[in-house]
């Protein structure tokens, strides 16, 4: 009879225990819900030795050393740290993207994306994946979190997105392709740059061989391909190339996805040698948006201010002026009647769904996007906390194949590791307001 999960933890943690061990910091007394999706683990212990995870347990079952720094969490809900799997860390909920483009490129890599960084961190967001922005600006950015200079989440990025052809004006963060070979050698220049990801739009303005080409020689390198799906024709032709995820709830105010769409999502998620497929809605503000329009306290919350230049926040503010004439949101309402059927169609057809939000896009700000999307699953989408928190933490690891040192608290993987006061599954939105974030076992806030 095989052993409950718990005493196979606590007896891992006294093996490791035997050995002797550097100081570590113990997490002691919270609710721990650690990403598996089993029972939490109420009164649990967690010793962090260094960035890792060295031991998890309760109370009653786990001595902590005598020299450990602790850390009360009596009553506080414990957690891996949040994944937020679409930010746009060059954008800071500025309403105009043609001002914004022609205004701020030369500010991006020194204060703008640093800013949303550690705005993304401070809300309990210890991964992100930042899919479209300048290449040799999403590397230094990510090289320089992980060296340590600046605060924020482990980054993966896409850099440049690939697409028919750049807007104009966009050129530096949007890269055309033209013919298979070119749809080749922009995915090599962008693997030789050290991207994580490709992100690749408007594929239904491309050739078939194009778009085959962008996903077959992104395999080659290892590199997962993140599509659009805004339009039928962007799903179908993704599907057919092999995309490993899909972007957006897409198909404007259509009420549904199209019969054939659908029968070739369960035809893809029936083909278990394959894995997942993954598709991240990016859905909260459809359901926000009249909130957010008629009430300004999400735009006056200072939270998306922090490490802002104190013009670039004037500029925003202005632009905010009058959120319920933006013409980028216009149809939005519409689209909020439409969204949780889709939604449940992607659920119903055997999809894992990411949580994702789009954070920097015209009044989505870094410190808010990603609890406000959690939120809207469990309040208005029908999902359960506890599916919901994994769609944050847990499959976003295993998709980008990074679960053997992330999205749970497990003995070994990195300590990212948020806790906030009160019971986080029956209220989710308690995650507005995160109390301590651990970061590769640095305590960040």
């Amino acid at each position: 009879m095989p052993l409950p999960r718990t005493l196979l933890i606590c007896l891992a943690a006294a093996v490791h225990l035997g050995s002797a061990h550097a100081k570590v910091t113990a997490l002691v007394g919270g609710r721990l819900i650690d990403g598996w999706g089993d029972a939490p683990i109420n009164h649990s212990v967690i010793l962090i030795e260094n960035e890792r995870v060295k031991a998890v347990g309760t109370i009653d079952s786990l001595t902590v050393p005598a020299d450990a720094e602790i850390i009360r969490t009596d009553g506080m809900s414990v957690l891996p740290g949040l994944w937020d799997n679409h930010v746009h860390t060059m954008l800071l909920g500025h309403s105009d993207y043609e001002h914004w483009d022609k205004t701020y490129p030369s500010r991006f890599e020194r204060e703008i994306m640093p800013a949303a960084a550690r705005q993304l961190l401070m809300a309990g967001v210890t991964s992100a994946t930042d899919l479209g922005a300048p290449l040799a600006a999403s590397i230094n950015v990510r090289e320089r979190i992980r060296r340590g200079e600046i605060p924020g989440p482990t980054l993966y990025v896409s850099g440049p997105f690939i697409q028919h052809a750049p807007y104009p004006g966009t050129e530096d963060f949007r890269w055309g392709v033209s013919g298979v070979a070119d749809a080749r050698a922009k995915v090599r220049q962008l693997a030789d740059a050290g991207v994580n990801v490709i992100k690749l739009i408007d594929q239904d303005q491309m050739t078939e061989e194009e778009v085959r080409a962008v996903v077959e020689e992104a395999h080659l390198r290892k590199l997962p391909v993140i599509a659009h799906g805004h339009r039928p024709d962007e799903i179908r032709i993704g599907l057919k190339a092999g995309v490993d995820r899909f972007e957006h709830t897409g198909l404007a105010m259509a009420p549904g996805y199209p019969a054939d769409i659908i029968a070739l999502l369960q035809e893809r998620t029936a083909k278990m040698s394959l894995g997942p497929l993954y598709w991240c809605p990016t859905i909260e503000g459809f359901f926000n948006y009249e909130d957010n329009a008629h009430n300004p306290l999400h735009i006056d919350d200072a939270g998306w201010q922090l490490g802002v230049p104190t013009d670039i926040v004037a500029d925003i503010k202005a632009s905010l002026k009058h959120p319920g004439w933006l013409a980028y949101y216009q149809i939005t309402p519409l689209r909020a009647k439409t969204s949780a059927r889709k939604f449940e169609q992607l659920r119903r057809a055997g999809l894992v769904l990411l949580i994702g939000t789009d954070s920097g896009i015209p009044m989505k700000f870094h410190n808010q996007s990603t609890w406000r999307e959690l939120d809207i699953w469990v309040s208005k989408l029908g999902m359960s906390s506890m599916d919901t928190i994994r769609a944050a933490t847990y499959w976003p690891a295993v998709m980008m194949k990074v679960d053997a040192d992330y999205g749970t608290i497990s003995i070994g993987k990195y300590a990212d590791i948020i806790a906030v006061k009160g019971d986080v599954l029956r209220y989710i939105d308690l995650l507005q307001r995160v109390d301590l974030v651990i970061k590769h076992g640095q305590r960040i806030k």
